[in-house]
């Protein structure tokens, strides 16, 4: 028997139900609760997360050392554009603008409340040569 049902990454934030929504539409999921200081959400791929009311949050700073990387997540695109054009419409902001050139092309950006994520090329599978 499993003991441990599922897994939700939890995210501190001023404001949970506002960062839910940037993610929610970010990931074409849905609410799936919510409380006074606390929004889960689930994404169309079944990715759990939550965002956790703390009046007294500050934005990361990564790659800054004092107040830095306090969690990070990775999504998987196939158009690195098509998504960076949706981040910045929900109103993320791009905070790594260089293509890492070779099979793994990444972006880095900031959600609306200072959260850093990697926008991640999903590599093409080519056939085997020869």
């Amino acid at each position: 028997m499993t003991l441990v049902k599922a897994a939700v990454v939890v995210l501190d934030c001023a404001e949970p139900e506002k960062l839910a929504e940037f993610y929610r539409e970010l990931l074409d999921g849905e609410q799936t609760d919510a409380s006074a200081n606390l929004v889960g959400i689930r994404g169309g791929d079944g990715v759990r997360l939550a965002f956790r009311r703390d009046v007294n949050a500050t934005p990361p700073s990564w790659p800054r050392p004092e107040n830095s990387l306090q969690a990070h997540l990775d999504f998987l695109v196939e158009d690195l554009d098509e998504a960076e054009r949706r981040v910045v419409g929900l109103g993320g902001r791009p905070i790594e603008t260089k293509d890492a050139a070779g099979p793994y092309e990444e972006r880095g950006y900031a959600d609306p409340a200072g959260h850093s994520f990697t926008l991640r090329l999903v590599p093409t599978t080519a056939p085997k040569q020869g």
